[in-house]
């Protein structure tokens, strides 16, 4: 596959042997995700994440929303992802843990960095603060919250999490956010890596000046899409003088176990037996870590997805 020159110098900077190619998966979370397509329950989302840390995968992430609201006006109901992740940082001991992606909107900046800190002292360590700004209007709508100036209030709202959780003494007088000398006691006792999603100029802005990883989703094979992603990525680094080699770079992929029930059939899922290949080409693009969605979302399709992430011996 032909890498663009913009996204070759990510490739450069960010380029990985294949055994360090980081794999992790997105954990269900509402209706639809559980088994025969139901709501799970926390024993579903618990073994997930259990087969996940013993098949040697890297990562487990979960969605945030209220609700999901489809063209149909069908409503899909939701567990509160922060408490499962929680739930999740303590029934494991080595797994990476992350949200795909926190919504701002929900939770008040100083809140959002006092739980990040605890949960992080509660994983040892292992998480990795997933935020956005929101998208979904109906859970907005139906919970009251306000529509407008979506990036706007992301903008004040990630400034103050991003120096709260790394240590600051925070005084901010914004628009839609006011803290007045606010600090976390505990301090955080190490940087907890902040991930942002985004391909618009404002988002890659704040993501530059920010975050520490940045994610891409969904999707299949790499695609032009995924090359002019990473280029524009690479070009917002550019612009704010901040070398390539310091943003880790994510991708969210679907995956599909054609050897059981599909729960939420995609075009674009790639079949699990093409993985290896697929973690191959976005490592050739310079990811370095990939996140899937599974689909089903069972401990067998977390398997598979292990066994085929593991090299094949010599």
């Amino acid at each position: 596959m032909r890498i663009p020159e913009s996204a070759q110098a990510v490739h450069e900077s960010n380029a990985l042997g294949a055994a360090d190619m980081k794999v992790g998966v997105m954990l269900p979370l509402g209706a639809g995700d559980g088994p025969g397509g139901g709501m799970p329950g926390w024993r579903d989302v618990r073994a997930v994440a259990e087969a996940a840390e013993q098949g040697g995968l890297d990562s487990v992430w979960i969605a945030d929303h209220f609700l999901y609201r489809d063209g149909d006006g069908q409503v899909f109901g939701m567990h509160d992802s922060w408490t499962l992740l929680s739930a999740v940082a303590a029934v494991t001991e080595r797994v990476e843990l992350g949200n795909m992606v926190l919504c701002a909107s929900f939770r008040d900046p100083g809140l959002t960095a006092k739980m990040a800190v605890t949960l992080d002292e509660v994983s040892g360590g292992r998480l990795t603060l997933g935020v956005g700004a929101g998208w979904h209007d109906p859970e907005y709508e139906t919970f009251g919250l306000p529509t407008d100036h979506r990036v706007g209030r992301f903008t004040e709202w990630l400034e103050i999490v991003a120096r709260l959780i790394r240590g600051e003494t925070v005084t901010y007088d914004g628009t839609y956010y006011k803290v007045s000398d606010a600090a976390l006691d505990p301090a955080p006792p190490h940087r907890i890596p902040i991930l942002v999603a985004g391909h618009r100029p404002r988002m890659l802005g704040l993501i530059a000046r920010w975050a520490d990883a940045w994610n891409t989703a969904w999707y299949g094979m790499p695609s032009a899409t995924v090359e002019e992603r990473l280029q524009t990525l690479h070009e917002a680094l550019q612009a704010a003088n901040r070398p390539a080699d310091t943003m880790t770079t994510t991708a969210g992929i679907l995956v599909r176990d054609p050897d059981q029930p599909s729960t939420d059939p995609n075009p674009n899922a790639i079949p699990v037996a093409d993985l290896p290949a697929a973690i191959t080409a976005y490592e050739n693009l310079g990811v370095s870590h990939l996140i899937i969605s599974p689909d089903p979302m069972t401990p067998r399709t977390v398997e598979r997805i292990a066994e085929a992430k593991r090299p094949l011996p010599d």
